[in-house]
């Protein structure tokens, strides 16, 4: 039998040949309102093991500790499952990460972003891993964060995307104090990013390629459900993102909530996706269909706005008989989560000046404890 807890990077099994040692990962979290910043974080946790296991707290201990959750526990294990860096998922994990939960999920260390995470007491939840040394540290994605996307939703402006000549400047952020981790600022994209969360693989010969269209906005469990439906349709799966005045053209409101570089990311994290069209046309067009080789196009339960009052966007896929409709059996849009946000405007104002202003005060601390150590 082998010790998974070995030290070295290879064991030897009863026969005497050599094999190299599972690293598993341990990465743990609200993990609420998973966007592409949680899925980055566990892309490159990934890259440190060959297993990632991701514990996920109960909705109890978010509310203790941070306030109440926007998604349920249920919702929140079915996102982390979506993500295609995600091996293992265990829900209850306790909010201060101990070595006995590392050790009973046979995990060799714990992953979390550079950003600072605290108790309601003001403990560090690492505290007990990052003694032990078993505690790794990788990058936060910066310009995104639950707390900025529910504060987007609060606002109702559309400050968060622009458009015309305007719509790749970049917002000047106020003189107000801000956290430097989940503060708003505005997310820089790189074509690195992208190729990061894209899996870069084509279709082979024969395969049946599945092309579905739409917003992805605020990616959430009924987006999740109706792309493993459309998955299974056939080989490949290629998601067209409309930009952000298209989709403002049919939501209106402040719609999009995330930019389309924001929401890019987001569907590229999805497991069940394999490539995504950056910009789509509204209407699926002759030209689309012959460049991906589309054999099938799909749309889900919401509404099909025609364009300029008229025009059926999938006139054409149906007039060829590839068109079809889904039922993902979910009934979550990402109006019902705004709807959710706004229920509980108060409840959740409260929670995000709570947590900034405990960020700010730990950040400060840091920095003074830096400058005693860089004095002595």
């Amino acid at each position: 039998m082998e010790d998974k807890r070995a030290n070295g990077d290879s064991c030897v099994s009863c026969n005497g040949s050599s094999k190299k040692k599972e690293i598993r990962v341990w990465c743990d979290g609200c993990y609420d309102m998973v966007h592409f910043g949680h899925a980055n974080s566990l892309r490159q946790a990934k890259a440190l093991g060959d297993k990632v296991i991701v514990g996920i707290h109960t909705d109890e201990e978010i509310t203790k500790h941070k306030g109440p959750p926007v998604f349920t526990e249920e919702e929140r294990v079915k996102m982390v499952k979506g993500i295609k860096w995600v091996d293992e998922v265990v829900l209850g994990a306790p909010y201060v990460t101990t070595l006995e939960v590392l050790d009973r999920n046979n995990c060799d260390f714990c992953v979390h972003g550079d950003d600072i995470t605290m108790t309601a007491e003001g403990v560090d939840t690492y505290h007990l891993v990052k003694s032990a040394n078993r505690y790794k540290e990788v990058r936060r994605t910066a310009g995104v964060s639950t707390t900025d996307l529910v504060g987007r939703m609060l606002l109702l402006t559309r400050n968060h995307f622009r458009q015309g000549s305007a719509e790749y400047d970049i917002e000047k952020e106020d003189s107000a104090a801000k956290s430097p981790w989940t503060g708003c600022s505005q997310f820089l994209p790189t074509t690195q990013k992208i190729i990061q969360f894209s899996d870069g693989k084509s279709p082979n010969p024969g395969d049946k390629i599945v092309y579905v269209a739409g917003a992805f906005d605020l990616f959430h469990v009924g987006h999740l459900d109706f792309l493993e439906k459309a998955s299974k349709l056939g080989d490949y799966l290629i998601v067209g993102l409309h930009t952000d005045p298209v989709v403002n053209s049919y939501k209106g409101s402040n719609y999009p909530i995330m930019n389309l570089h924001e929401r890019v990311l987001s569907v590229l994290a999805c497991k069940f996706v394999n490539e995504v069209v950056i910009g789509a046309p509204y209407c699926v067009t002759e030209e689309l269909l012959e460049h991906f080789k589309i054999d099938v196009v799909c749309h889900g339960g919401t509404p099909i706005a025609l364009e300029d009052g008229k025009i059926d966007p999938y006139a054409l896929p149906k007039t060829k008989a590839i068109f079809e409709l889904i039922d993902s059996g979910n009934d979550m849009t990402t109006e019902r989560i705004v709807e959710r946000i706004i229920s509980h405007r108060l409840e959740y104002e409260r929670r995000n000046q709570a947590k900034e202003k405990k960020e700010i005060e730990a950040f400060e601390a840091l920095q003074r404890q830096k400058q005693t150590q860089k004095a002595g």
